[in-house]
C-alpha cells in the first residue's frame, strides 16, 4: 500500500509540474491503461518514465518476445515500440519493468485505433447536453455491451499556454456503465467500424466545445499568421477558455502525440464561421503538424460538415459560405474528406447548434473510412454535388460533378433558387432530366426571373436538405455565384 501511494503521489506532483526526486517504478501516462486498444499489425509507440538510466523492459503476452530500451539518465522517461500482430478479440497483457517492479497492463486489445477532435459536436456524450439530446441513445447505451471490443479514453477538457506531457484520460469498455459519457459521433463510427470490419476499435476523443481550429494547432505556426497572437491573448482577461489559441493543443493534444493510430476524425467550424477565408490554410496546416508529429505518414483526415444552425440568420448565408470553404478544403489536404450532413437535421433544430443525428454522420465517416482506408468497395461514401452550370435565358441547367446515380425526388425538386443580374434570389422550379444513357442533369426556373444569372441549392445558414442520391446520400449545399451582395427575395 505504501509504495501504491508514493505511485500515485509522484503522478500527482508530475501532472502539477513539481519535481519529483525518483520514481518507484514504471510511471505511465494514462493512455497506456489496461483496457487499452493497441493498432493492429503495426509497430506500436509506448513511452513513459522509470528510474533514471534504468533498463527498461516490455513483455507483451501476444509474441512473449521482450523489448528493451534505456531510460534517459536524467529525466527516466522512455520510448518504446512493440510489434503488434493481427486485430482479435482475444484479451492480452502488456507487462513492463524497470527492475523495481513490474507493472501489468490488462485485457489489451489488438485492433483500430482512431483519433478524434474538434468541438462541441465531435464532444457531444451520448447521454446529450442538457436539454439537447442524442437520437437513439437510449438503445445506443442499453446495447453498448454487445460490442465489448469497442473502447474509449476520454480527455477532459484542459488548457495549458505551454506544452504538457501528460493529460488524464484512461480507457473504458462499451457498456452501459461508461457509454453514456462517450462522445455520439465517435461511438457510432466504432460501432459502424466494427460491423464493417469486425475487429476491436479504440476511439481517443480528444475534444473541446467551442474551440477553434487555432486551438489546436502549436504556437511556431500561429505566429506565422498575421490576425492571431497567443501571446497577447495569454493576457487577455476577457477572453472564455474555449476562444482561447494553442492551449488545447498543448495540454491535450501534445500529450498524446505519438500513440499509434489508423487515423484521424475532425468535427469542427462552428467557431471559425466568418472566418471562410483562412480556414482552410489553417485546418491544412494543423492537418500536416498532426502527421508529423505521429510520424506515419499522410494519416487519413476525415472531417464532417458545418451543422445546420440559425448562426444569427437562418436565410443568411455566412454559413454556408464556411461550408463551402470546407468542401474546398478537401483538395489541400491529401488523403483527407468530408462527409455531408445537410440533411441530418430537423426543422425545430435551427436553434440548436448540437443537432441529434449523430449515428448518422459517425455511420458516413465509417463508410469513407471502410472504403477509402480499409478498401472495401461500394460502400457509399461519394456524394452528389455540383459540377457545372449552362444559362440557358430564362433557365440553367445543372451537372453534377458525380452523377453515377439520379436523384430523389426527381421533380419539383425543394431549395433551389435562381437570381438575375440584380443578384436577388427567388424560389425556383428544379426537375431532374434524364437522356437516353441514363445520364441527368438539373433544369432550374423561376418565373421571376427571365434571365438567371445564378443558382444556388440550400445556400443559407439553415435549411434542410431532401434531396438524395439512390443510396441516400445528400446533395451537397452549393452556389455557382460569387456574389458578396446576393440576397433572398423577401
Amino acid at each position: 500500500m505504501k509504495k501504491k501511494i508514493e505511485i500515485l503521489a509522484s503522478a500527482a506532483l508530475v501532472a502539477l509540474g513539481l519535481p519529483v526526486a525518483t520514481q518507484a517504478k514504471i510511471d505511465l501516462p494514462d493512455i497506456f491503461s489496461s483496457n487499452a486498444v493497441l493498432q493492429q499489425q503495426s509497430d506500436a509507440r509506448l513511452w513513459g518514465w522509470a528510474t533514471p538510466g534504468s533498463t527498461v523492459s516490455l513483455v507483451p503476452s501476444w509474441s512473449g518476445k521482450k523489448v528493451e530500451v534505456k531510460a534517459d539518465p536524467k529525466s527516466g522517461e522512455w520510448t518504446a515500440q512493440v510489434a503488434t500482430p493481427a486485430a482479435s478479440y482475444t484479451p492480452y497483457t502488456l507487462t513492463i519493468d524497470d527492475g523495481d517492479g513490474p507493472v501489468t497492463l490488462t485485457d489489451i486489445l489488438i485492433g483500430e485505433v482512431w483519433f478524434c477532435s474538434g468541438q462541441s459536436n465531435m464532444e457531444m456524450p451520448l447521454r446529450g447536453f442538457g436539454f439537447q439530446p442524442v437520437e437513439g441513445a437510449g438503445e445506443a447505451i442499453a446495447y453498448s455491451g454487445r460490442y465489448p471490443g469497442i473502447r474509449m479514453a476520454n480527455v477532459p477538457k484542459t488548457l495549458s499556454y505551454t506544452p504538457q506531457q501528460r493529460v488524464p484520460g484512461k480507457w473504458k469498455k462499451s457498456l452501459p456503465e461508461n457509454a453514456g459519457e462517450f462522445s455520439a459521433l465517435a461511438y457510432f463510427f466504432a460501432r459502424s467500424l466494427t460491423d464493417l470490419l469486425d475487429v476491436p476499435v479504440g476511439i481517443i476523443n480528444c475534444a473541446y466545445g467551442g474551440s477553434k481550429v487555432e486551438g489546436w494547432i502549436p504556437k511556431e505556426i500561429l505566429d506565422t499568421y498575421p490576425e492571431w497572437n497567443m501571446d497577447k491573448e495569454e493576457k487577455d482577461s476577457t477572453l472564455g477558455d474555449y476562444e482561447r489559441i494553442g492551449v488545447m493543443y498543448n495540454a491535450m493534444l501534445k500529450p498524446l502525440a505519438g500513440y499509434t493510430v489508423k487515423g484521424f476524425l475532425w468535427n469542427q467550424g462552428e467557431s471559425n464561421v466568418g472566418r471562410h477565408d483562412t480556414y482552410p490554410a489553417h485546418q491544412r496546416d494543423m492537418v500536416a503538424h498532426w502527421r508529423e508529429l505521429w510520424q506515419q505518414g499522410d494519416l487519413p483526415f476525415y472531417y464532417v460538415e458545418l451543422p445546420g444552425w440559425n448562426y444569427d440568420n437562418p436565410e443568411a448565408d455566412n454559413a454556408a459560405i464556411f461550408r463551402e470553404c470546407q468542401q474546398k478544403g478537401v483538395q489541400l489536404i491529401p488523403n483527407s474528406g468530408i462527409v455531408s450532413t445537410s440533411d441530418l437535421v430537423y426543422p425545430r433544430e435551427v436553434d440548436d447548434i448540437h443537432a441529434s443525428k449523430k449515428k448518422e454522420i459517425g455511420e458516413r465517416l465509417a463508410f469513407m473510412a471502410g472504403h477509402r482506408t480499409y478498401g472495401i468497395e461500394g460502400l457509399p461514401d461519394q456524394y452528389p454535388a455540383f459540377g457545372s452550370v449552362e444559362l440557358k435565358g430564362d433557365k440553367a441547367v445543372i451537372r453534377l460533378a458525380s452523377p453515377y446515380s439520379g436523384l430523389n425526388p426527381y421533380k419539383d425538386m425543394p431549395g433551389f433558387e435562381v437570381a438575375g443580374d440584380d443578384h436577388v434570389y427567388y424560389p425556383a422550379t428544379a426537375n431532374q432530366i434524364q437522356d437516353n444513357e441514363w445520364k441527368f442533369t438539373i433544369e432550374v426556373s423561376s418565373d421571376k426571373v427571365k434571365d438567371v444569372k445564378g443558382v444556388r441549392y440550400n445556400f443559407k445558414n439553415f435549411a434542410v436538405g431532401t434531396i438524395h442520391d439512390m443510396y441516400g446520400l445528400p446533395l451537397v449545399p452549393f452556389r455557382t455565384d460569387d456574389w458578396t451582395d446576393a440576397r433572398s427575395a423577401e
